[in-house]
């Protein structure tokens, strides 16, 4: 945290390098509470940010990966499965113990 008094015009531009850099986490665990108090009451923080965004999307666009969520999909998928297959093995042994009593 390098200045616990930043102007919004500072935080404006300190929101622009964490946007282009991908860090916004960084920069929101950077802010002090009257700092989020004046960003979240800002206007013009809100009005700048939108420009930041749209200027760091014409910029950058050509170079933004988005991420393939296939994997992801399917390792949920197998997750689910595996649980209801546990599920039905479950309930089957509980069957089975009845039925033999």
């Amino acid at each position: 945290m390098s200045n616990a008094e930043r102007e919004i015009q500072e935080l404006v531009a300190d929101y622009a390098v964490a946007l282009r850099d991908g860090c916004l986490p960084g920069f929101l665990k950077s802010l002090s509470r009257e700092e989020a108090k004046r960003i979240r009451d800002s206007r013009d923080f809100w009005e700048a940010t939108e420009m930041v965004r749209l200027i760091n999307s014409a910029g950058f666009g050509d170079k933004v990966v988005t991420p393939d969520v296939g994997l992801f999909i399917s390792r949920v998928d197998a997750g689910i499965a595996s649980r209801l297959k546990k599920a039905q093995t479950s309930t089957r042994s509980r069957t089975r113990n009845h039925a033999s009593l």
